[in-house]
């Protein structure tokens, strides 16, 4: 199947800088994109399609989130990280299902597709039932079994979740033409102990996986490791193996720059969480710091009880405000920097070759947003208008592979009323 998408606002990325095609046209061979230029490429066509005031960005890369959370949207808010989640989330997740799971996974990736998010970064458990649903519909997804540890005595070789975590690598890897792919993953260095995150750390590096990890996302956390451990999170997991391969923390809130340098040192990006790390009063991650740095920024959501959405239009926005705002630097954020961390090092992170950009020979993963509405006109910066005016009422379009997910409202992947019926059901159950 070859489609033209053609008189549209093309925005991409050209030895790294933000590239904006006026009157474009987007060429789709299957799953790949052959042609992106602002000339009417040659050939035939199965379908033409006029994107006349629309613009057309990369697909966007949600590199940090737990999508079965949308169940427990609004739980615990107005607390502290910890009393958050020890005292309100983790009794509700004790008495999920996989039934539970599996209609919160169905749901986020709704939230997601109907956002212009094409791929994410996913910590849950029973992932299995999140790697089917993403295989349903159409997107793709870095998924994890996270590892704990909160007996002492446990040794990692008996570890239920390291057994979970291998059989999901295993088994789902690479699966769905390559769209979903396994990581592993730490949960955190407070959820965790020494022995069980060495010998974990050790078989990621034998299966050349990706380590996703929590990192630094509290002032107190950081205290405590370093009062527990003599090293700051940072520091310990290196000195454990953690960083020995390719890896990805979250939040980052309270680095220092010798943890910069670790994580810069050993090739680790960083994801930003902007609205998770405000409504949970943790703090602002010195994102501008780490670009200094050359470390790979990227941005996600988290989960939807800390959130409390999935919306990374919504997350692009505030990532491009809040440090400006709090540093009194009105140049510290661009649009460009805060596109390119939620596209093109999204795709990085997730060690996705030829995704993440609009090039010819990359997968045809790209959001296509409609400036009909008031608040995206006049469209005199295509760039300026997605980061500070666009919502995701202003989606249009989500593609992935070449494939059509969402299109004017309508999933066409997905069975919405299956899903909202499943999703009530759990809630009532839950509630």
């Amino acid at each position: 199947m070859k489609t033209l998408y053609k008189n549209a606002i093309i925005l991409n990325f050209i030895d790294e800088k933000l590239n904006v095609i006026k009157d474009g046209f987007l060429a789709v061979d299957g799953d790949t994109l052959s042609y992106v230029g602002d000339a009417l490429p040659e050939g035939e066509f199965d379908s033409v399609l006029d994107m006349s005031g629309k613009i057309i960005m990369p697909g966007i890369y949600n590199c940090h989130t737990h999508t079965p959370m949308v169940l427990l949207r609004g739980v615990g808010s107005d607390l502290p990280l910890d009393k958050w989640l020890f005292d309100t989330v983790f009794p509700i997740e004790d008495r999920l299902t996989k039934e539970d799971i599996e209609a919160g996974s169905y749901l986020a990736l709704m939230e997601m597709i109907s956002s212009g998010t094409v791929s994410f970064s996913d910590m849950y458990f029973e992932p299995e039932k999140t790697a089917e649903a993403v295989g349903e519909a159409g997107m793709k997804a870095n998924i994890s079994r996270p590892v704990q540890c909160f007996d002492p005595s446990e040794r990692p070789e008996d570890s239920y979740r390291i057994k979970q975590s291998l059989e999901l690598f295993n088994n789902y890897n690479n699966s769905f033409d390559g769209r979903v792919l396994i990581d592993f993953c730490i949960h955190a260095e407070y959820t965790c102990d020494e022995k069980t995150t060495r010998y974990y750390s050790e078989l990621c590096k034998e299966k050349q996986g990706n380590m996703h990890i929590h990192l630094s996302e509290t002032l107190k956390e950081h205290k405590e490791c370093i009062e527990k451990y003599g090293k700051t999170p940072a520091a310990w997991f290196e000195s454990l193996g953690a960083f020995s391969s390719r890896a990805f923390a979250a939040h980052c809130v309270e680095l220092t720059e010798a943890d910069m340098d670790i994580l810069r040192n050993n090739g680790v990006s960083i994801v930003h969480n902007p609205t998770s790390n405000m409504k949970l009063g943790s703090g602002f991650a010195p994102v501008e710091e780490f670009i200094k740095k050359g470390i790979n920024v990227t941005i996600g959501t988290d989960g939807a009880a800390s959130n409390n959405n999935l919306d990374m239009l919504e997350e692009m926005h505030l990532a491009a405000l809040i440090h400006n705002g709090y540093m009194k630097d009105p140049t510290l954020m661009s649009a460009e920097k805060v596109i390119k961390a939620a596209t093109v090092n999204g795709a990085v992170l997730q060690g996705r070759k030829n995704a993440g950009n609009l090039l010819a020979g990359y997968k045809a993963d790209f959001v296509v947003l409609s400036t009909d509405k008031p608040n995206m006109r006049p469209c005199l910066d295509p760039a300026a208008l997605v980061v500070y005016s666009a919502g995701r009422q202003d989606v249009y379009m989500t593609v992935c592979d070449g494939k059509v997910l969402y299109k004017n409202g309508d999933f066409l992947t997905l069975d919405k009323e299956r899903i909202y019926y499943n999703v009530r059901k759990a809630t009532l159950r839950l509630y």
